[in-house]
């Protein structure tokens, strides 16, 4: 076996470990699942954007809110701001990169939405003017991002630090937490409804 397998496997092992035993960052997680909780019972909804691999991490979190995480139930609100290509293309071209997901919130957002900005550097231009947009237009933002992020702390309501600084490690516990609170709200949406026998395996 190449010693890589067992490394990388070991290195998420002690991470998850280290992640299970930080009390705040569990309490921010559920902070977090609460904010996008509020914001769909009161007919708001949750933008997600990224880049690269946290792109991907956007869209799939995006389409486990609005067609189902672990059971059947009516579909919830929410949008990924990096799969419209026109619109990515057409403000990348018209206006700058940096631009890309600041003009969707121009358009798309409101006051009470929620917009989850994925960056596990916490330095990418385009996030940070999405941010400064939807903080300057009333929606309640929040970040998942790695061990150090400066530049987000004056910009959000909530930040989700993964205690590492490589990204790989970083996207993997990313979209666990992101499972995390799609299944918290699940469960405090519909939780009452929710048969065993009804659960379903995803893709």
């Amino acid at each position: 076996m190449h010693p890589l397998i067992q490394t990388e496997i070991q290195k998420l092992a002690s991470l998850l470990q280290q992640i299970q035993q930080d009390t705040h960052l569990l309490a921010v997680t559920e902070d977090i699942a609460s904010r996008c909780l509020q914001a769909l019972r009161q007919g708001r909804k949750i933008l997600f954007a990224g880049n690269g691999g946290s792109a991907a991490d956007a869209q799939h979190l995006a389409a486990e809110l609005v067609v189902r995480l672990h059971y059947h139930r009516p579909g919830l609100a929410a949008i990924s701001l990096t799969t419209d290509t026109s619109a990515l293309t057409a403000a990348g071209n018209d206006y700058a990169f940096e631009q890309i997901f600041s003009r969707q919130i121009e358009a798309l957002g409101q006051p009470g939405d929620v917009f989850i900005a994925i960056s596990t550097s916490g330095r990418s231009p385009n996030i940070l003017r999405a941010l400064d947009v939807a903080r300057a237009q009333q929606l309640t933002t929040i970040a998942f991002t790695g061990k150090h992020a400066p530049l987000l702390i004056d910009r959000c309501d909530a930040i989700l630090h993964v205690p590492s600084s490589e990204p790989p490690k970083i996207q993997e516990c990313h979209i666990m937490f992101g499972h995390i609170i799609c299944g918290l709200i699940e469960d405090a949406l519909f939780g009452a409804e929710y048969d065993p026998m009804r659960a379903v395996v995803s893709q």
